[in-house]
């Protein structure tokens, strides 16, 4: 059986996948290095989502949710 990893031979694209690996682990700041990532690449639909923090049930499935913990650092990405 092949061994199959995400985002090198596997088939097709999951936008999800892709903004998970470029921003989980990493602070939003000013400029993109190791431990962080700048607000300005991020997608033109794009929600920037707080620790504990309501946000509202609408259903954009183009938009970027990108989920921070208390410390600012990035948890989870979702598209919602």
């Amino acid at each position: 059986m092949p061994l199959v990893v995400p985002g090198v031979n596997s088939v097709g694209s999951d936008p999800q996948m892709e903004w998970a690996t470029k921003l989980l682990g990493k602070k939003l700041g000013d400029k993109t290095d190791e431990t962080s990532f700048a607000k300005t690449e991020l997608p033109e639909k794009h929600r920037i989502i707080e620790h504990d923090s309501m946000v509202s049930q609408d259903h954009e499935p183009d938009r970027l949710n990108v989920h921070v913990d208390k410390d600012g650092t990035i948890s989870h990405v979702d598209f919602k």
